[in-house]
This record gives C-alpha cells, sequence and structure tokens, in this order.
C-alpha cells in the first residue's frame, strides 16, 4: 500500500468535518476547563455507526468462540470486515483526532483497545459478555491498570500490587499511578501479582476485573500533567477488595498475563504511529500557513532558508510515518502479527518524530508558538508523551536491540 484509498479517503474528510463541528469548538473546555471527554467520543461512536459495528464484531466473536468451545470450528470468522478495511476504518478516525485533540484518542484508546481488548483475549464467553461490549461500544468507560507509583518502565519486576487467596475468593491490595481514564472508569483491569507467600519475583501475574464503587475500590480525581489534558489521568487504590473467581480473567491462574501484556502493548504502540500522524500534519499545515503570511525583514519567513529547513524536515517524518501507518494497514490485510520488536520500531521513530516536528513548529511561529492560543503549544506538549507512555523511548531501543541480537 501506497496511499489512501478512496474510501478511505472518504472517512478522512467525514472525521475532519466532525472534528470542525464537534471538537474543535470545544478545544478549550477540554483543554482547560477540566471536561471529561467521554460524550464527544460517544458522539463520534454514533455518527460514524462504530458503537453497531462494535456490536457486530461482538456477536461474530462471541458466535467463534462458542463454537470453538463446543468442538465446532465453523465460526463467524468468514464474516468478519477484511482487516485492511477495518484497519483503515479505525486509524483513520485517530489520525483526524490527533489533529487537534490527541487526548481524546488516549481515552478512546485505553477504554477499547486496553480494558476490552484485554477482556476480549483473556475473558470467558460470559466475562465478555459481562463486561467488553459495553466497553467497545463505549457506553461505559474502561481503564487498564498496571503502572505503579514506584515500577514506570519496570512494570512487572517492581510490581507491589497482590492478589491473595481467602478461600474460594480474593483479597486485592495495591496502587496504580498514571491510569488514564482512572477517575472515570465504570469497569477497570486490575493487573496484580498472586502473593503465595512466595519471592515477588516468583509470582503469576493475574488480571481482575473491578466496577466502580466496590468495597474497597477507591479512584482518584484527576491529576495534573503536562500535556493530553483531554484525556484524564488518575490514581486507583484497592484496599481488601474482595472478589470472587469470576472476576479472574479467564478464570483461571494457569495462564499468567505476561504475554497478555505484550501483546496489548504492540497494539498500543502501532496506535501511536498514527496518532503521531495526526499531529505532524497538522503542525505542518499550520507552519507552511504561517510561513507564507507572517513577515520579517521584509519578507514572508517562508522565504529564509532555516524556516525552510524546519519545514522540509516536517514533510520528511510525515512521509515516514504515514509509510508506518500504511505497514500496520497491510500487516493487518494479510493477517500477519505485528511483533513486539517492530512495534517498538514504529513507536520509537514516530513519537520523536511527531515530538520534533510539534517544538519546531513552535519555534517557527516563535513568540506565538508559546502561546496557549495558538494550536502548536498544545499540540507540543501532548506530543511529548508520546516518547514515554507504552514504553519510554529507552525500552524501545532495548527492546529493538535485544530482537536483533537474538536473531
Amino acid at each position: 500500500m501506497h496511499a489512501w484509498s478512496d474510501e478511505q479517503l472518504m472517512i478522512r474528510d467525514a472525521v475532519r468535518q466532525f472534528v470542525e463541528a464537534e471538537v474543535r469548538p470545544r478545544r478549550d473546555e477540554l483543554e482547560f476547563g477540566d471536561a471529561p471527554p467521554y460524550d464527544v467520543i460517544r458522539k463520534l461512536y454514533a455518527t460514524f455507526g462504530m458503537d453497531e459495528m462494535a456490536r457486530g464484531t461482538f456477536k461474530s466473536r462471541i458466535e467463534r468462540d462458542r463454537a470453538a468451545a463446543e468442538g465446532d470450528g465453523v465460526g463467524a470468522e468468514e464474516r468478519a470486515p477484511s482487516g485492511e478495511a477495518a484497519a483503515g476504518f479505525m486509524l483513520m478516525p485517530i489520525i483526524e483526532l490527533c489533529r487537534c485533540s490527541p487526548g481524546l484518542v488516549t481515552a478512546m484508546g485505553v477504554s477499547v483497545g486496553l480494558a476490552a481488548g484485554t477482556i476480549m483475549s483473556r475473558g470467558t464467553v460470559a466475562q465478555k459478555e459481562r463486561w467488553a461490549l459495553d466497553l467497545l461500544t463505549f457506553e461505559k468507560v474502561g481503564a487498564w491498570a498496571i503502572t505503579e507509583p514506584d515500577s514506570g518502565s519496570d512494570a512487572f519486576g517492581r510490581m507491589q500490587a497482590t492478589a491473595r487467596r481467602d478461600g474460594d475468593e480474593y483479597l486485592l491490595n495495591g496502587s496504580k499511578t498514571f491510569i488514564t481514564n482512572g477517575p472515570y472508569a465504570d469497569t477497570t483491569v486490575f493487573i496484580c501479582k498472586l502473593d503465595e507467600g512466595n519471592p515477588p519475583a516468583e509470582r503469576k501475574v493475574l488480571s481482575f476485573v473491578l466496577d466502580r464503587g466496590m468495597d474497597g475500590f477507591e479512584q482518584s480525581k484527576p491529576m495534573r500533567k503536562m500535556g493530553m489534558h483531554s484525556s484524564p489521568t488518575g490514581m486507583i487504590f484497592c484496599t481488601d477488595v474482595r472478589v470472587g473467581r469470576d472476576r479472574l480473567l479467564g478464570e483461571t491462574e494457569d495462564v499468567p498475563y505476561r504475554e497478555g501484556a505484550k501483546a496489548a502493548f504492540s497494539i498500543e504502540r502501532t496506535g501511536v504511529a498514527a496518532m503521531a500522524l495526526g499531529i505532524i500534519e497538522r503542525c505542518l499545515e499550520l507552519s507552511v500557513g504561517y510561513a507564507k503570511e507572517c513577515v520579517r525583514f521584509g519578507r514572508p519567513i517562508g522565504e529564509h532558508q532555516l524556516v525552510q529547513e524546519k519545514l522540509a524536515r516536517m514533510e520528511v517524518h510525515r512521509l515516514n510515518v504515514e509509510n508506518l501507518v500504511f505497514r500496520v494497514i497491510e500487516k493487518a490485510e494479510s493477517g500477519a502479527p505485528l511483533e513486539l520488536g517492530e512495534a517498538s520500531v514504529m513507536k520509537l521513530y514516530s513519537a520523536r518524530a511527531a515530538t520534533e516536528c510539534a517544538l519546531e513548529a513552535v519555534q517557527v511561529f516563535g513568540g506565538n508558538g508559546y502561546m496557549a492560543e495558538y494550536e502548536v503549544e498544545q499540540l507540543a506538549r501532548d506530543a511529548k508523551v508520546l516518547q514515554i507512555y507504552a514504553g519510554t523511548d529507552e525500552i524501545q531501543i532495548s527492546q529493538i536491540a535485544r530482537n536483533l541480537l537474538a536473531g
């Protein structure tokens, strides 16, 4: 694939119109007014039928799962949409939303891609029906809780949150931080270690599903942060939260969560490429327009070579990241899995490219670029977190190098 299809361009134009009509007029409210983003996301879902599409896909998946459980290999897989169509349909809204409010994508992606995705990949049929559909249609908001105050990039090695057996039930204890949607989540996937009195390094990693309002389960107010203001972030606390086996994903302790986390990280990291593309496109568009209009030393600043160099580098990054997004779509079409190492390559390059382009856009705008009323100021703050969440740049480099050396 080397260009967007006519169908994908139609989706782009439609989503862009939605963003201009529904998101951009609320930009200040989302950015500076602490307004939760979920009504905007739900309107996006309703406008483009994403909720109904999710219901159809969910029904097919459940039929297939039940058929597999009954030993009948014939399920609904043949009726699923092609990988390219599905990937293109989902990535285009990400790109377009990130041209205006990247935080909306973070809030949406964690709820649907990580929380619902984890339940769909690891849960029983009953658990999927109980929790996943409401998350996939965005009728409810989901959170995926793995990061802890003292863990950061070493999420599993220094994980302190525990599950301890108490008869046929479990008691969950521990805190999580930097949790997207944490303050407002209706459903939270809580990842912790099974404490059997053994050393922490030897403990199994399990995942449980928690609902808002459970005894001992506390969700903090939104945290203040540098960027992504339209994506609420908070802490969660578990103090002797009592859960039954029905809340243990898969209802078994025999499938540790580490491999499932790798799949989740791969999805999250490839999504960063689409987010980066939206940020880069908007920064370049705004910078080119400003370079034509702003006159300094008797001529438009776009005629100065140093400004031209910035614009040219932005365009190089735009094309490169766009090609990474095309590769994601091609992989989906072929059905070939996207390995974690390749996802790390995509994430590392696109995050750095988006941050560089956003900061250079601020430089092109000069003093205006530093002011909140100009979009590039927000995009620069939002872009930076792409180098931090879903694994820092340093973690991506380590993952890429390990894959090369193991080959």
